[in-house]
């Protein structure tokens, strides 16, 4: 059990939330066909857009209705209906994501209001889905925001329970902490069940990287919108990541699909659990590749935890990422000696930590200070400060990751993903044996016990 403490601090020093309208568009980039659209400045939007493509390092399709002095005074519809206008016809979207800001929250706006307006009048603007969000940055944080944009989609887009029988169908809401490959990891897992997965959102298909061949104005690839209107013929709702619970109970309020909430799909007992639950609702045995994988994550797993064990180990970023990542660690037997998130949640006070902070990298690193230090951060790029300062080594993860390649292809689900993420950072700490706090076997002499049957059970 953790001591869950809000700072609530009037000043961030160094910041780690990341704004909520941010986390909205990433979710609108999960669509395929889409185009996402920033109500407000061209500023807020400037700001998004370069954190995205600094971390996928791909074209980012993303608009804004440019909100100036007067438009923020008198009021931005006719600009928002510009807008619109502009991008049907030059991109001609699929979808289009309309997102509001703090500019726009704070003035008071009815953008519900004004929007069923604009496409009561708008013919030209039909056969496009405009979906609207409303997403403050002084509300929450990423999770928030990618919380908020999928329950938007999943009203608007999606029908009413079906008369007819269920298919072998599974519906996944993703949860923003999965990066790419994590999605399409997880789409092959549900597929080896016999079964068909809609994602939603599927940054697999539109933010993996690849080169398209002709330029593309809105995203290339993601969840189609027929997708979408075919969830409420799914036998299943899987929902990962404790942000997407409500999206989860809308979707079955709107359809009757249950749901089942993963808390995180990283480590043996979870991603045992996702095994079970597949194998129930396809009414067949787990294929037996998956048997073997996860004898090769329990030999990993043994093979590790002699250099995990003891080590202080310190973890910050969005609530589903401190989750997943300080559970796997304290899983390994490591020490969680700070324990850092963006905005409240109520699971981490059942993080394996003493305390659990609700603040910014300032925190991080008074936790480890406190603490005498710690062998390994994991978190996202701007923890290489702290990082840098102490000579701790640092797993950049989670969003965003500007300093390094490949951060959208980084896996850490199901039994292969767990395992890769354990010899990862197994080496890490193999390679600073750091402070010696608390270890239970000296790291010179764990290559040795584990040869050594004998020595290891001494």
């Amino acid at each position: 059990m953790a001591l869950v403490i809000n700072h609530n601090k009037p000043l961030s020093t160094s910041p780690l939330k990341v704004s909520a309208p941010l986390g909205a568009a990433m979710a609108f980039l999960g669509m395929e066909g889409s185009l996402p659209l920033f109500h407000g400045s061209q500023g807020c939007t400037a700001f998004a857009l370069v954190m995205m493509v600094r971390h996928f390092r791909e074209a980012i399709p993303l608009q804004t209705t440019a909100m100036n002095e007067v438009s923020t005074i008198l009021g931005g519809s006719d600009q928002v209906e510009q807008a619109l206008h502009n991008m049907v016809k030059r991109a001609k979207p699929k979808i289009i994501g309309l997102i509001s800001t703090a500019l726009t929250e704070t003035r008071g706006e009815d953008m519900a209001g004004d929007l069923k307006g604009i496409l009561a009048r708008s013919k030209d603007l039909a056969g496009t889905s405009v979906v609207y969000c409303s997403a403050p940055d002084f509300e929450g944080s990423l999770e928030t925001g990618w919380g908020k944009a999928v329950g938007a989609m999943i009203r608007a887009l999606v029908p009413g329970s079906s008369s007819q029988p269920p298919l072998k169908r599974v519906n996944v809401l993703a949860g923003c902490h999965l990066t790419p490959g994590d999605v399409e990891t997880l789409k092959e897992i549900v597929e080896d069940f016999g079964l068909e997965p809609v994602m939603l959102p599927d940054l697999a298909g539109s933010l993996d990287g690849h080169v398209p061949d002709h330029y593309v104005p809105t995203t290339l690839g993601g969840t189609t919108l027929e997708q979408v209107k075919g969830m409420n013929r799914a036998c299943l709702t899987i929902a990962v990541g404790e942000h997407m619970r409500q999206c989860a109970e809308t979707l079955e309020e709107r359809t009757g699909v249950p749901f089942v909430l993963f808390d995180r799909l990283t480590g043996l007992e979870a991603v045992d659990k996702l095994m079970v639950c597949l194998s129930t609702a396809a009414g067949m045995p787990v294929p037996d590749k998956y048997r073997r994988q996860r004898s090769q994550l329990v030999d990993a797993m043994l093979d590790g935890h002699f250099f995990f064990a003891g080590r202080p180990v310190a973890v910050a970023g969005e609530p589903s990422f401190l989750w997943t990542y300080a559970s796997l660690c304290a899983d390994m037997g490591a020490h969680i000696v700070g324990a850092v998130s963006a905005l409240p949640s109520p699971h981490l006070s059942q993080l394996p930590s003493e305390t659990a902070i609700i603040g910014d990298f300032e925190d991080l690193e008074d936790q480890i200070l406190e603490a005498g230090g710690a062998d390994l951060i994991i978190a996202n790029a701007n923890a290489r400060l702290i990082a840098g300062r102490h000579g701790i080594p640092l797993h950049r993860a989670g969003f965003p990751v500007f300093d390094r390649l490949g951060a959208a292809h980084q896996i850490s689900l199901g039994y292969r993903g767990t395992r890769d993420l354990i010899f990862t950072l197994g080496n890490i700490l193999m390679e600073h044996p750091g402070h010696g706090h608390g270890t239970s076997l000296p790291v010179q002499h764990a290559e040795h016990a584990h040869g050594d049957p004998a020595v290891a059970a001494g």
